[in-house]
């Protein structure tokens, strides 16, 4: 199978050399990397948070999407391991992608998202709903885009971000753009850290051993060798350490470092009717664990992945647009309870986009794996967008997803299970965006049935192995607001969304733990001249902390603000002030976890 996949790619490549030639040359100062989010979300929907909103955000990627996006997090305490339920799903079952590279763990299939600081990206993306076709294993409640975006125009600015708060918390960003109309180079450094000794409110305890540490650094390049090729190499680097806080009842010594790095070169090519992408990258991931960080005795882990990718985008016409994708990753993994071993996975989907009329369009897509691994079913999906009045349009889609077993799931020594089989989701939305002069409503009814859910259970022998056991089924209403006004001196901007979900056990009949019936969020943004002051709200339904429903944390509403004043015109230094959980309420993320009492961020911005 792989080397039909690699006479598909000679094939698709000749095809590019003997494409006509355009006649003229179109400036493009800014293609994105991530084309098929771009091409290929008219029929689901997409919230992108822009660079003034992440920077109105504190550091981490969980707090920005938390306050920002429909998505709950289970968060083990402020700064701790985050992972997300997005529609109702896993962890496992939410991608996180990179310049359109999926960057979930292979360890245990997922992202903590307190190892993203948001300062490292041009633009975040949410789209919700299946997305397993374009981005493969773990797209199954939605997808999150982490992008960085190159324009070949003039361009030399530096800016300097400092913060400071509550609980010894210290922030400092530098970012260095320079561009010319043939090279763009963006650097980022970021560093992050905090004694995170809070008080747990109503309770004469503190948040020991919480303190953390991190640093990032990204760098975008472009070049521009003609009119028609462009070179582009993306790099990230993390490297953090936390201690990792215990519960109410249980202290903890332990302390958690992580360490990854993310490398992307691309090769872009405009020729005539064609556009085509070569990449290449290669991730690497490696933990230590230390149950009491005094001592020397630690466990680890680690995984490579190398990823070789070749996207065919073909322009039939105005109206058409058809693009093949092929791509070739090897993982490969260890660590101290994880033995060897490699997996290669081969693959090709072919997407489909037709503007039947200016009010009709819909996209049709397939995907295929190949790997000795597990056997990978196909994968599709169908939508489509139509725009019924000027103020109305409805969207519609279906898809088959799937997520397939971690290293932890197949290769944990002792446990792992060699037969495991992917998991497999059917789902269905219908849309309805409404919209009039400066305001927009979305609403989406969505549906979904997930089969041979993984979960780790008991054995005969009593021991603990994953296994193909639970069905899902999971269903619920989604809503997403936007009105903005602008006037002389001044705007005002109001956000809002709303999800109910119910994610049921099908057996059980018992929603799954961790799943909010309902959440909301809601924000207000106002300016006036140099001055611009923010308000947050999140409102966080019950959720149960066991399978069987029996115990919950209670739903929670707390709010932050800020304000922010410029001075200066052509270089502004900006101060800001934020209150986060202004009202002081105590609220857990996790049972036994408290969060944060009312607390206070500094920040100071420095353009040169």
């Amino acid at each position: 199978m792989f080397k039909k996949l690699a006479l598909f790619f000679a094939l698709t490549a000749c095809s590019l050399i003997w494409a006509q030639q355009d006649s003229i040359f179109h400036l493009r100062e800014v293609v994105l990397v991530d084309s098929q989010l771009k091409n290929f979300s008219d029929t689901q929907n997409t919230i992108q948070l822009n660079d003034s909103v992440i920077k109105n955000n504190q550091a981490s990627l969980t707090s920005l999407l938390r306050y920002n996006s429909v998505i709950y997090f289970k968060e083990n305490g402020n700064g701790m391991v985050s992972s997300p339920s997005f529609r109702g799903t896993t962890a496992q079952q939410t991608a996180v992608i990179w310049n359109g590279i999926n960057i979930n763990s292979q360890l245990n299939g997922q992202t903590d998202f307190n190892t993203l600081t948001t300062s490292g990206f041009n633009s975040i993306t949410v789209r919700a709903g299946g997305g397993s076709v374009i981005y493969g294993s773990g797209a199954v409640g939605g997808t999150i885009h982490l992008n960085n975006e190159i324009a070949f125009k003039e361009k030399f600015e530096n800016q300097l971000r400092l913060n400071y708060g509550s609980f010894e918390t210290f922030g400092a960003n530098y970012t260095l753009d320079i561009a010319t109309d043939k090279i763009f180079a963006n650097v980022i450094i970021s560093h992050n850290q905090s004694e995170n000794d809070y008080k747990y409110i109503g309770y004469d305890k503190i948040n020991a051993n919480g303190q953390y540490e991190n640093t990032s650094f990204n760098s975008n390049i472009g070049y521009r060798i003609n009119q028609n090729n462009e070179i582009k190499f993306f790099s990230y680097l993390f490297d953090g350490s936390r201690n990792f806080s215990g519960t109410i009842a249980s202290p903890s010594k332990s302390n958690y470092l992580d360490f990854n790095t993310r490398n992307l070169l691309e090769w872009t090519n405009f020729s005539g009717l064609f556009t085509s992408k070569t990449k290449v990258a290669y991730l690497t991931e490696e933990y230590k664990y230390f149950e009491n960080k005094a001592l020397e005795n630690f466990t680890t882990g680690n995984a490579n992945t190398f990823i070789a990718k070749y996207d065919l985008l073909y322009n039939w016409s105005s109206k058409i647009k058809i693009n093949s994708i092929v791509d070739y990753t090897q993982n490969a993994g260890n660590g101290s309870s994880l033995s060897e071993n490699k997996r290669e996975i081969g693959s090709f989907s072919l997407l489909f986009k037709h503007q039947i009329t200016k009010k009709f369009s819909y996209e049709a897509s397939i995907r295929k794996e190949i790997t000795s691994n597990y056997k990978s079913p196909l994968l599709y999906s169908l939508g489509g967008n139509l725009q019924v009045f000027k103020w109305y349009a409805l969207k519609f889609s279906g898809s088959k997803n799937f997520r397939i077993p971690t290293f932890n799931d197949l290769y944990w020594q002792g446990s792992g299970n060699l037969n495991l089989k992917p998991e497999s989701s059917l789902q269905a939305e219908i849309g309805q965006v409404f919209s009039y002069k400066n305001a927009s409503l979305t609403t989406t009814v969505f549906y979904s049935k997930i089969t041979d859910m993984l979960r780790w259970l008991p054995n005969s022998s009593g021991q603990w192995q994953p296994t193909n056991t639970d069905k899902v089924s999971i269903y619920g209403l989604e809503a997403l607001f936007h009105w903005k006004k602008d006037f002389t001196n001044s705007s005002i901007q109001l956000n809002g969304t709303y999800a109910y979900t119910v994610s049921e056990n099908e057996d059980t009949k018992k929603q799954l733990i961790y799943v909010p019936f309902h959440k909301a969020t809601s924000s207000v943004a106002f300016r006036y001249r140099r001055t611009t002051f923010t308000y947050q709200n999140l409102f966080n339904g019950v959720v149960y902390t066991s399978s069987d429903n029996a115990y919950e944390l209670k739903e929670y509403l707390v709010s932050n603000a800020s304000i922010s004043y410029k001075i200066g015109n052509k270089k502004p230094l900006r101060l800001g002030f934020q209150v986060l959980n202004l009202e002081n309420k105590p609220y857990q993320n996790v049972l036994s976890r408290p969060m944060p009492g009312r607390n206070y961020m500094m920040n100071l911005t420095f353009n040169f």
